[in-house]
Order: C-alpha cells, then structure tokens, then sequence
C-alpha cells in the first residue's frame, strides 16, 4: 500500500479540503506525508516601469512575501499533520509550472500517492483554463487521488 503521500497544496479554501483526506488516509495507512506549496518565479515583466530601477528591492520584496505565504500555508499542514499523528514534511518551490514541480517532487522524495484537489472544470474552462490537477493526472505515472 501507499508509505508516502504528497500534498501539494496553494493555501486556497479550495485546495485545503485534500490536507484532511490525505491526513486520515495517511495515519489509517501508516504513512508519511510531504506538503508542497509551488510558487510562480519573480516576473520582471509585472514589474511597473515607474519601479525598474528599485529591481533588487521588488525582487526582495516578492521572495519575502512568498516565503511568508508557504510557510503559512506549510505551518498549518504541519500542525494539522502533528495533530493527526501522522509524520510530515513541508516545502515550498519556485516553478513556473507547478505540475511541474508537483511531480518532480513526487518522484524525488519517493511519493506513492498524489493527493489534491479539482476544481472540476468542464467543457470548454476546462479545456482552455486547464487545471494543475489536469495537468498532474495526464504527466505522472504515480497514481493521483483528486478530493472534491
């Protein structure tokens, strides 16, 4: 059965009804977890040309907000694990394409289990838009549970 389950999750409401599932699973398996949160790389693109010369400073500015982010996020999936008595680890990554960086993570650390949650799209939103989730099912051959 399943000894390791990822976790990647944005911090969203949304997002969030996978952390009790795989939680519960986890602990009724035996497992271990590992919490991900994946966020996007600085875009010097977003960056108003009134700020170009203050670079470093927005640059500094942008990685100390999205620290701040995960380990929020990160802190409540551990606390959430350690009160589940279930063992956790937690990471934040900077990628451009979380799916991406969802399943490189998955197979770095020995993941047998993706679970995460869909915004359950369809039809054309869900062709155009796409969904992380989509996006994780269709690369990896590690089996994904996608909560509701």
């Amino acid at each position: 059965m399943y000894r390791h389950i990822l976790i990647p999750t944005d911090g969203s409401e949304f997002a969030q009804k996978a952390i009790p599932q795989a939680l519960e699973l986890a602990k009724k398996i035996g497992a271990k977890v590992t919490a991900i949160v994946v966020e996007h790389s600085f875009d010097v693109y977003n960056v108003p040309e009134s700020k170009m010369y203050s670079m470093t400073k927005e640059y500094a500015a942008y990685a100390k907000h999205i620290k701040e982010h995960a380990s929020k996020v990160l802190d409540d999936v551990a606390q959430a694990a350690k009160d589940a008595g279930v063992a956790c680890n937690a990471m934040q990554v900077v990628h451009d394409h979380p799916y991406e960086a969802i399943i490189k993570t998955a197979e770095k650390e020995g993941c047998d289990l993706i679970v995460m949650t869909s915004h359950g799209r369809s039809g054309i939103s869900g062709l155009v838009l796409g969904s992380v989730t989509t996006k994780v099912l269709t690369h990896t051959k590690i089996p994904v549970l996608v909560c509701h």
